[in-house]
């Protein structure tokens, strides 16, 4: 079963490998060595891609409390909508006589 929320652990190494790939790419002063490292920084930067996009997919996921939550709300304000009022005089026709 995969994990429908982002937990603080995961939270943690996300942070923990976004400032390790800002470290190694900080870490290679000379440019040529920073090009010529080229395929681990794509690599280190694929992982990281990855990792974000969970992290903001899982972050705004609903619970399922919360889904059903927003299920009900939507509902009553499909019910609401559904009624036709009308304006006040054809709401209370005793007004009119």
């Amino acid at each position: 079963m995969s994990e429908p929320t982002y937990d603080d652990a995961r939270r943690r190494r996300l942070v923990e490998l976004l400032r390790s790939l800002a470290a190694r790419i900080t870490g290679l002063t000379d440019d040529e060595t920073l090009l010529a490292d080229g395929p681990e920084l794509i690599r280190l930067m694929g992982d990281a891609r990855s990792e974000l996009f969970h992290y903001e997919v899982r972050s705004t996921y609903d619970t399922p409390e919360v889904a059903d939550s927003r299920r009900i709300v939507e509902q009553a304000r499909k019910q609401e909508e559904s009624l036709d009022l009308g304006d006040e005089e054809d709401s209370e026709p005793w007004r009119s006589q």
